[in-house]
């Protein structure tokens, strides 16, 4: 049974044009976060910008990734989507091509009830042809999942939950609440808190930074295994200096996802386009970019 822990970073899509995948860039994404000791790799969530690719774009990414990761690490692919057929669809794409698990969020754009959310797991968790995760992100399915609506998720099969609610204390009161099942994986989408998620029972961390800066995440991940509060304060810095710099480059809400595409651009990693209706840094928030990937500094044996 997979039993997902440590950093695995929500792997942004390298793009030409909104059709177009950046392969070389792809390759290069992979094996620089391989390098930097990710754990897993999920691909196709928010960062990766999954709601506004084709379909038949996402399979030829799950493809062309399952082949660069030749299960090295854990494979992650998110299914999520309003239809429940697609969703099934991109599952079994995701089998065909060495996928581990499928990540999947409630459907996003009915308001629901917790009701309606478990009966639509119920209905996918039938018939999916992997394990699956839980995605709980209220900021953009309209649904904060209950304590008791994922505990009733877990007994159909789910492997774990990535919670990307940004709020501390449920996660806390939901690793309490499961503490009975020692198999459940409890992943935070807040890196800000992979401290704290894993001093308290909890697993690691989808970092989005770690695409720019895997072995910061990492050497964060494994000081607080180890409860070295030492490294964890230095690493922690690092952190901040990430979020006070790269993540707050531009106006838009998603300036976060288009600074992480930028910073690896700048670094020559992959091509910075992203698919409409987002837009990458130009002219002077670029520069701003550029600016602080050269004069960032981490923590020695912590850069990438």
């Amino acid at each position: 049974m997979l039993q997902l822990k440590g950093i695995i970073p929500p792997m942004i899509t390298p793009l030409k044009n909104s059709d177009r995948l950046d392969r070389e860039g792809l390759a290069n994404l992979i094996e620089h976060m391989i390098r930097g000791g990710v754990h897993g790799i999920f691909i196709l969530g928010t960062n990766g910008e999954a709601p506004s690719l084709s379909r038949s774009l996402k399979k030829e990414l799950v493809r062309t990734a399952g082949k660069q990761i030749k299960q090295r690490v854990p494979f992650l692919v998110g299914i999520s989507d309003t239809s429940l057929s697609v969703s099934l669809d991109m599952a079994d794409n995701a089998k065909e091509n060495g996928a581990d698990a499928v990540v999947v969020t409630p459907p996003y754009y009915y308001p629901l009830d917790q009701k309606e959310v478990y009966e639509y797991y119920a209905a996918l968790a039938s018939k999916l042809p992997l394990p699956f995760f839980i995605y709980n992100i209220p900021s953009h399915t309209k649904i904060h999942l209950s304590i008791e609506t994922v505990r009733k998720i877990k007994d159909l099969g789910a492997l774990g939950i990535k919670d990307s609610s940004g709020d501390l204390f449920y996660f806390y009161a939901l690793m309490d609440a499961l503490k009975e099942a020692p198999d459940f994986s409890f992943i935070t989408g807040t890196e800000l808190f992979l401290p704290e998620t894993v001093m308290n029972g909890g697993h690691g961390a989808v970092a989005g930074g770690a695409n720019v800066f895997p072995q910061l995440f990492v050497s964060l991940y494994e000081a607080s295994v180890k409860k070295d509060l030492d490294s964890i304060s230095i690493l922690r810095k690092n952190m901040l200096d990430l979020y006070n710099s790269l993540y707050r480059v531009g106006k838009h809400p998603s300036r976060i996802t288009a600074g992480i595409k930028c910073a690896l651009s700048v670094m020559g990693i992959c091509d910075d386009y992203m698919a409409p209706p987002l837009q990458k840094l130009t002219g002077d928030e670029r520069s701003q970019v550029e600016l602080i990937i050269k004069n960032i500094t981490l923590n020695p044996g912590a850069g990438s």
